[in-house]
């Protein structure tokens, strides 16, 4: 009979145990419970030998059953083995092993490793809870213990034997170091007077240690903060400033250096206590880790307060500062060194200090360096570049920064480009070196791209403009200057920079680049294309109008201020530059025809009335220009100009009546003989009384060659001559709010005043105009800016 077919045994019936093990092994793979089948399940015998026997068949079957075929006999020995193991027993050993004997160890029932058992699920969380237990019974023994010997230990702190202060101290040092005996330290206001006594009061060196190194653990705990601060530690915490002992100099900083991050008026406490003076001295050490805290500390202090920056600067911290940014490479160290410069670079005192450390080049270095540094060093020294940079203009050596700057103007970062475009501006001001090297580098290029990326950043567009300007006037390399700007598609985006919502800041400075540009002929067509001619003249009648509303209302109520400003430009500013503009690109006929068509020779001859000489310059330049063309010179009487042109020949300034005498000229061409020779006789003894033999015989001017030559080779440019009169600092502040729009096409009365950032460091016509002795800005926060320290 086969074994699908065959039948369960009867009752009674005598199998051995190896024929019954193979029976079950037969239904279970048959899958038959005994019932679907009809299998009838019979009782089992009571004999206890069979039954023992069928017993332990029953449990190795069920063994066999619930583990992968295949394992061997060892495998099954160890199961057998765990088998006999008592629950209680591997429980044990899983969540108290520590009670069982050295050397036993209970394995585990668990040899698939996928899933744990649930002895090891429930140890982990049952040692968490033991340990809790354990570690908050050792607490409040600690707690009971200090709460018990703190009155002792203050006892023996105000002892008059130093050993016994010396041992107290070090006492309540051990006891420090443990949370709940903190705790109880910090709490007793009595312990901490007597520990800033026996700082204050000891000699002996372990006595000194003890007792900062417990302010020292106590600092990390704001009720130990306000406890040292209300016992006056900081006073004593300062005197331990000038230990030769590097532990205790490391406890005091480092608690000191906590006080001024957490405690409100550890500042003042530790400026009173001559703190500062104290740390620029510890500047002189070598270890990095060491003077991270120490600059640190000394940024927190001087950051907003005028007294603390002079004070560093006399004790000879800025040469100090730039020592460590050309000697170490520690990031920390570097970036917290870079931003107490950038704090001190805001002061008037210390920019030329620190410039003349070498401060540039050695901020220099971190940027120009084969490994980069790390973003927020890079920007530390960006923004304080961009703080020296206005007092950099005469320091050589800067081809190397130069270049870097001109690679940052294409980071994604907008706060990068915004300081290389600022630094540039600074650095090209009146520096013909630092102009070419900027020109040869592809400076032109990469600032046209950066203002045609920047779209309204004007803190971006701003300084990019007047690099360009800088670029593009009195070096060897402007005229090449000038015509990149064409040749990279940049004319476009300037001129556009004229509408709304450009501010007056950045129209400024727009205005100046179109006047150099304006300086090549090439670019004449691609400005007039642009609109730029219109533009100036929009923007002079504005201007113009301003300043006329200004004056009524000075005559009208008194006021002192005869300027009117928008954004703290002066509009007399942007009267002489537009003219300045109109005037040098007034030299092509083309030009010439549409200005005359705007209608605004008007304008031109009102501002020869202008007690400004260099606003009368330029009006009397475009109406020289204007002159040449009949019509010009016909509108130009027309307009009354005769007699103000005649009053002009007798200035001190002798461009303006050499332009004067030149438009009457070109206006008397029409004129009879004997007017012709009135007009020589007054300007021989006008024009020319110092040199009578400048002027060829009988009066014949020559209006052409003869001016000209005069005049010198630059061909009537009669700007750029001398220093500029109101050299502005630059990027000392910034605004609360820099970003302000101004309606420049407004026709309504009154000067807006609004929230300006001062980006540049010079005039705003300094490359090729100066205004001569003008009034500064208003300086009331109700019409410019609040300022205050570039640090953030």
């Amino acid at each position: 009979m086969s074994y699908a077919t065959r039948s369960m045994p009867q009752q009674g019936e005598n199998i051995n145990a190896k024929e019954q093990t193979l029976l079950w092994q037969q239904n279970s793979y048959l899958g038959d419970s005994g019932i679907s089948t009809g299998v009838v399940t019979q009782a089992t015998s009571l004999s206890g030998k069979e039954d023992d026997q069928l017993d332990r068949d029953r449990i190795l079957f069920d063994l066999d059953q619930g583990f992968n075929p295949g394992f061997t006999q060892e495998q099954v020995d160890e199961m057998n083995q765990q088998l006999s193991q008592t629950r209680s027993q591997r429980v044990r050993a899983a969540m108290f092993p520590e009670t069982l004997e050295e050397g036993i160890e209970i394995p585990s029932t668990q040899f698939t490793q996928t899933q744990p058992t649930a002895v090891q699920r429930l140890a982990e969380p049952s040692q968490m809870l033991k340990h809790a237990v354990v570690n908050l019974i050792n607490y409040q023994d600690d707690a009971d213990l200090a709460t018990r010997a703190i009155p002792e230990i203050i006892d023996l702190l105000n002892d008059e034997d130093q050993v016994i202060v010396s041992q107290a101290a070090m006492m309540v040092h051990q006891l420090s170091k443990k949370e709940a005996s903190r705790h109880a330290i910090m709490n007793s206001p009595k312990m901490i007077a007597a520990l800033v006594r026996a700082i204050s009061n000891s000699n002996d060196l372990e006595t000194t240690k003890g007792a900062v190194g417990t302010l020292h653990n106590l600092s990390h705990h704001r009720q130990g903060l306000l406890a040292i601060f209300k016992s006056g530690g900081i006073p004593a915490l300062v005197k331990l400033l000038s230990s030769s002992v590097e532990s205790v100099l490391y406890y005091a900083i480092t608690t000191l250096h906590n006080l001024l991050l957490h405690q409100e008026g550890s500042k003042m406490a530790v400026r009173l206590a001559g703190g500062l003076q104290k740390m620029v001295v510890l500047l002189q050490r070598n270890n990095v880790k060491f003077l991270t805290i120490i600059t640190d500390c000394l940024q927190i202090l001087a950051y907003g307060n005028q007294e603390s920056k002079l004070i560093i600067l006399a004790s000879q911290g800025p040469s100090e500062l730039v020592r460590i940014m050309k000697t170490f490479d520690y990031e920390k160290l570097l970036w917290t060194t870079s931003r107490l410069l950038k704090v001190l670079s805001v002061c008037p005192s210390n920019k030329p200090a620190i410039v003349e450390a070498g401060g540039m080049h050695a901020l220099a270095m971190h940027l120009n360096s084969q490994n980069p540094a790390s973003p927020r060093l890079v920007q530390n020294i960006l923004w304080t570049l961009r703080n020296l940079s206005d007092a950099a203009t005469k320091v050589e050596g800067l081809e190397g920064l130069l270049q870097s700057l001109v690679h940052l103007l294409s980071s994604p970062d907008i706060n990068v480009v915004t300081c290389a475009a600022g630094i540039l501006s600074n650095l090209t001001c009146n520096n013909q070196r630092n102009k070419v090297t900027v020109c040869q580098v592809g400076g032109i290029d990469a600032l046209v791209r950066t203002i045609m990326n920047a779209g309204d950043r004007e803190e971006i567009t701003e300084p990019a403009v007047c690099a360009l300007r800088h670029l593009t006037s009195r070096h060897v390399e402007s005229e090449m200057a000038q015509n990149a700007v064409r040749l990279n598609y940049g004319i476009q985006v300037i001129v556009k920079l004229l509408h709304p919502p450009s501010r007056w800041p950045l129209v400024k400075a727009v205005i100046g680049l179109i006047r150099n540009l304006a300086q090549c002929q090439a670019n004449y067509a691609p400005l007039r294309e642009h609109g730029a001619i219109h533009h100036l003249i929009r923007l002079l009648i504005r201007a113009f109008q301003d300043t006329q509303r200004q004056r009524s209302s000075v005559a009208s109520t008194g006021s002192q201020q005869t300027s009117a400003y928008a954004d703290g430009v002066r509009m007399e500013e942007i009267v002489e530059g537009a003219v300045g503009a109109l005037h040098i690109l007034a030299r092509e006929s083309h030009n010439r025809t549409i200005i005359r068509s705007q209608n605004v020779i008007p304008v031109f001859v009102q501002l020869l009335f202008n007690e400004i000489e260099n606003i009368q310059r330029v009006a009397a330049g475009v109406l020289c220009e204007l002159a040449i063309d009949k019509e010009g010179a016909e509108a130009i009487e027309q307009e009354g100009a005769t007699a103000p042109l005649t009053e002009l020949l007798h200035s001190r300034n002798e461009g303006v009546a050499t332009y004067a005498a030149a438009v009457l000229f070109r206006m008397s061409e029409d004129k009879p003989q004997d007017y012709k020779k009135r007009l020589s006789m007054e300007l021989t003894n006008s024009l020319f009384r110092e040199d009578q033999n400048m002027w060829p015989p009988g009066g014949d001017l020559g209006l052409g060659p003869d001016l000209q030559d005069m005049l010198g080779p630059d061909d009537y440019n009669l700007y750029g001559h001398g220093p500029p009169s109101n050299y502005h600092p630059g990027y000392d502040t910034i605004p609360l709010d820099s970003m302000q729009g101004l309606d420049i096409n407004s026709q309504e009365g009154g000067s807006h005043y609004g929230t300006s950032m001062d980006i540049l460091s010079n005039n705003p016509l300094d490359e090729f105009s100066h205004l001569d002795e003008l009034p500064h800005p208003p300086t009331d926060n109700n019409q410019v800016a609040a300022w205050y320290d570039t640090d953030l």
